[in-house]
C-alpha cells in the first residue's frame, strides 16, 4: 500500500477520501491541545465566543510536548491517550474539524460526530516522541500559554507519519484489524 501524503489544513474533500488503515505523511500546519486546552475551547463555544484558532479543516495533534532543547523546534512529542477529549470533540468536529490525531480508542459520541460531519481519527505512534518532534520544523504557543506543555501551539510539520485508525465512515482499524487477526487465526 502507498504512503499518501497530506497537506494540512486538510480540507472535508481529503478527509473524506482517507480510509481506515491508509498510511500518511502529514506537512503543513496543525495543532497541538489536550483536554484543559479542549475544555477552554468548549468553553467558548457555549458562550458563543470567538476560538483563538480556526477550527475549520483544522487537524489537532493531541500531545503535550516537553521544552525544546537548544537548536529545536519543539521537544519531545509522543501522543496522548484521545479518549480524554472525548467529551470535547463532537463539539470541535461540528464547527469544521478535519483530523485528530492521538492514541488509543475514541468513543462512540466521537465517531458519529466524524460519520456527521467528515472528520478522520489518526493514529501516531506512542513511544517515539523524539522522533516524531524530528517531524516537527516550527512550534509557536498561540493559546492558553498558561497551560504549560498543554498550551495550543502551531506547528509546522513535515513528512509526519500517521495510519488512519477511524475515516469518516466510521471504519475502525482497531476493529477490523483485531478481527482480521483473530480470523487469520483460525
Amino acid at each position: 500500500m502507498a504512503i499518501k501524503k497530506i497537506v494540512a489544513p486538510l480540507s472535508h474533500e481529503e478527509a473524506k477520501k482517507l480510509r481506515a488503515g491508509d498510511s500518511c505523511l502529514f506537512s503543513g500546519v496543525i495543532y497541538t491541545a489536550r483536554d484543559a486546552a479542549h475544555k477552554r475551547l468548549c468553553e467558548l463555544v457555549a458562550k458563543g465566543e470567538k476560538l483563538p484558532i480556526d477550527v475549520n479543516e483544522s487537524v489537532i495533534y493531541f500531545v503535550g510536548p516537553t521544552p525544546a532543547k537548544p537548536g529545536q523546534a519543539i521537544g519531545s512529542a509522543g501522543p496522548t491517550t484521545s479518549y480524554r477529549m472525548d467529551a470535547y470533540s463532537p463539539t470541535l468536529i461540528s464547527l469544521g474539524q478535519t483530523g485528530m490525531i492521538g492514541k488509543g480508542k475514541r468513543g462512540p459520541e466521537v465517531v458519529e460526530a466524524m460519520k456527521k460531519h467528515g472528520a478522520v481519527y489518526f493514529g501516531a505512534i506512542g513511544g517515539l516522541g523524539a522522533l516524531l518532534s524530528k517531524c516537527i520544523k516550527k512550534a509557536e504557543i498561540v493559546a492558553y500559554e498558561d497551560l504549560g506543555a498543554e498550551a495550543i501551539r502551531r506547528l509546522e510539520v513535515e513528512d509526519f507519519p500517521v495510519v488512519v485508525v477511524i475515516d469518516s465512515e466510521g471504519n475502525n482499524l482497531y476493529e477490523s484489524g483485531r478481527k482480521e487477526y483473530l480470523d487469520s487465526l483460525k
